[in-house]
């Protein structure tokens, strides 16, 4: 396998504008499908066997996520009678890009990958096998939209490393307004 995954060609980024899209990677099983075939192009039957789920149910998922344009199929190849296809993202970084929606409309409650992190995160902490960082500074937004462009870079970087090891790394990046205290202004 080549050590700059995944397999395929695919876009460096895409904007999510569609609620549908957002809702599609808000699923726990549908963001475990996506990171996998960051590793590489898989099969619904792959794919399965690797989430421990049956084939029926990852094919659904595949299917929302090709119908909302997130994966699509990068190859097939000839399985006696039956045409196998492949899966491959569209794009390494999906980033949420959505416009205003009408009033009483919101993002999906379950996308939140800070919230995956610290549920995901839980059994390394008890361990001891967790780092992270939490800062708190008073920003302007073109600072924060600055900031947040080099962490993009930095989450590019760690997607394109090598695959090696027996142990799979999750890395969580937010950057988020806080009602955190703050000094008053200097008189």
């Amino acid at each position: 396998m080549d050590d700059n995954p995944p397999d395929y060609e695919l876009a460096d980024r895409l904007a999510l504008t569609r609620a549908e899209q957002v809702k599609a990677i808000g699923h726990p099983l549908r963001t475990t499908i996506l990171q996998l075939l960051h590793e590489r192009a898989a099969t619904v039957t792959e794919l399965a066997t690797s989430v421990g789920r049956p084939k029926s149910t990852v094919a659904h998922h595949v299917a929302v996520l090709r119908r909302t344009g997130l994966v699509r199929v990068v190859r097939t190849r000839r399985v006696r009678a039956v045409e196998e296809r492949f899966y491959g993202r569209t794009a390494r970084m999906f980033h949420v890009a959505a416009e205003p929606l009408a009033a009483g409309e919101g993002m999906p409650l379950d996308f939140n990958d800070l919230a995956v992190a610290a549920q995901e995160s839980g059994p390394a902490f008890a361990e001891g096998r967790l780092w992270g960082f939490l800062r708190h500074a008073r920003l302007s937004e073109e600072q924060v939209s600055e900031f947040w462009e080099r962490m993009a870079a930095l989450v590019e970087e760690f997607d394109g490393l090598p695959r090696s090891g027996d142990t799979v790394y999750g890395f969580a990046v937010g950057v988020y307004p806080s009602d955190h205290p703050r000094l008053p202004s200097p008189e």
